[in-house]
């Protein structure tokens, strides 16, 4: 396969041009069947090999307004917290890196809260005032999302874990994965 990155209009660069050789006929019947554009279907064959095991969520807010999709196990590790906002809020959630998280709508819609340190990035929906994902201190990189923001029908079982927020201190330094699992 060879790129073409010759100029196109105005400055930018052209699309690349791949050789598929053999494959071109299988190519364009799978573009075909599945009715899709060729962006879209490499975009879902990229998909496929970088997410390997992993399962597309989707997800969102109450009201709708905010939507987002998230590539995790099907078997989620959900964070059960004790610090003083995860209780307020009944805040469980699962550790994603930045990388298997896209917002799809709602950027406008969202507003942050942050206390203490300040880096913990609690978002939520300023209509209907959800938190389906927020920025975690202990993965700054990385999505804390709420399994029951997920819709239905790609989770197969949750498994919960408590966590000592109340000394997070203590707790992230004697975890022995939280603090990695933002990384890809």
């Amino acid at each position: 396969a060879r790129g073409s990155p010759a100029g196109g209009q105005g400055g930018a660069p052209a699309p690349a041009v791949i050789d598929l050789g053999a494959q071109s006929g299988r190519w364009a019947a799978f573009q075909e069947r599945h009715r899709l554009s060729c962006e879209e279907a490499a975009r879902l064959l990229l998909d496929a090999y970088e997410y390997r095991g992993l399962v597309k969520h989707t997800g969102g807010c109450h009201c709708g307004a905010v939507r987002f999709e998230v590539w995790a196990s099907a078997d989620l590790h959900v964070f059960n917290c004790n610090c003083s906002i995860c209780t307020k809020k009944q805040n469980r959630h699962f550790i994603v890196p930045a990388s298997r998280f896209k917002l799809l709508k709602g950027a406008d819609n969202l507003t942050t809260y942050t206390f203490n340190t300040h880096r913990a990035q609690h978002t939520f929906c300023k209509t209907c005032g959800v938190q389906s994902f927020y920025t975690p201190r202990s993965n700054p990189d990385g999505y804390g999302i709420a399994p029951h923001c997920l819709d239905d029908g790609t989770v197969q079982t949750i498994i919960t874990e408590d966590i000592n927020g109340k000394e997070w201190e203590k707790a992230v330094r004697e975890h022995k994965t939280i603090r990695d699992m933002s990384k890809p």
